[in-house]
């Protein structure tokens, strides 16, 4: 990670009332590797068994900025440049404004916690805790080949507060999220609750809503259950996502769980597996399987893993059927 240090921010606190000016730091933050992917058919009789190969680096840049406020106060922002992942990219990789990501302001201090404004890119209080225990595994193949599996959840656009409560009790975490009404939905909420006051334990539970924009009357409730136990070198973990629609055939349920050894202190190996299950009776469950194993010394890591799809499609298509591996090294300086 390079960090350049010592570049003046003054104008921050301007934008608050009955506050002065200050000088704070910016630093820039990114990083470095290589990485490779393969998609390939599980049927290798198919057309797809070829696969789709690719090297990539990473294109993303993050600016932070924080201080303190006269009456004790700090304030911190954020700005990611992440190239055509803003909500305007083009195909075409126009100079259309479209490299800006996610970019907040804070404010917090110990005695009110921590309040975020998110003009984007934020999650609401229950998708932060809820990715699956298997981190994700149905990311990999969101829209490829009619793949349609992504996991359902509360409300997170932009223009929306996080609010983190201060500390009452000792490994207790509580947050909570808002997003205002827009033209044709109610407004959304959302909360979480992490407990890490047991040694080895992590305990989180998250609860959200996700009211239609669309003026259609859909309206649905999220909630995510998450346990991870760590005894010496193993930790298990295990998750249950429920999605739950007055939209006919629409509600969902994500199972996942992960086995994750460490070797020693540069090498650990993991194995997790995901199940999505559509309310839909006609609906075959998604099924997604992952291997995994890293390697770290003297700032670098290499990593890999292999994964598997089976019935994406939510039926017996062949496209339903995929192998992934992935392979990167990245480089800590």
């Amino acid at each position: 990670m390079n960090n350049i240090k010592k570049i003046g921010l003054t104008a921050l606190a301007a934008s608050l009332v009955s506050t002065s000016a200050f000088a704070g730091e910016l630093t820039v933050a990114g990083s470095a590797g290589i990485n490779y992917e393969n998609y390939q058919a599980a049927d290798s009789t198919s057309s797809a068994s070829n696969g789709t190969k690719a090297f990539s680096m990473g294109n993303q840049i993050t600016f932070s900025g924080s201080g303190e406020l006269d009456n004790g106060m700090n304030v911190s922002v954020k700005f990611v440049i992440d190239e055509f992942d803003g909500d305007t990219a083009t195909t075409s990789g126009g100079a259309d404004g479209s490299i800006f990501d996610t970019h907040s302001v804070t404010v917090s201090s110990d005695a009110m916690g921590s309040l975020t404004f998110s003009g984007e890119g934020a999650d609401s209080a229950a998708n932060a805790v809820g990715d699956t225990a298997a981190g994700n595994i149905w990311d990999l193949w969101d829209g490829r080949n009619g793949v349609n599996s992504k996991m359902k959840e509360s409300n997170a656009t932009t223009n929306m507060f996080n609010y983190t409560l201060p500390s009452m009790v000792d490994g207790l975490t509580v947050a909570a999220s808002y997003v205002p009404a827009g033209a044709n939905d109610e407004s959304d909420t959302a909360y979480s609750i992490t407990y890490t006051g047991v040694e080895g334990l992590t305990a989180s539970y998250g609860s959200g809503t996700d009211d239609d924009a669309a003026g259609t009357g859909s309206n649905a409730d999220q909630s995510t259950m998450k346990l991870s136990y760590a005894y010496g070198p193993i930790t298990v973990a295990y998750s249950d996502h429920e999605y739950d629609s007055n939209t006919a055939n629409a509600d969902q349920d994500i199972t996942a769980y992960k086995v994750s050894y460490t070797v020693s202190d540069a090498i650990s190996i993991s194995y997790a597996a995901e199940t999505v299950d559509s309310e839909n009776s006609s609906n075959i469950d998604a099924e997604y399987t992952r291997i995994s194993a890293s390697y770290t010394a003297g700032g670098m890591t290499i990593s890999g893993n292999m994964s598997e799809m089976e019935n994406g499609t939510h039926s017996t298509a062949t496209a339903g059927d995929e192998e992934y591996v992935g392979l990167s090294v990245s480089f800590a300086f």
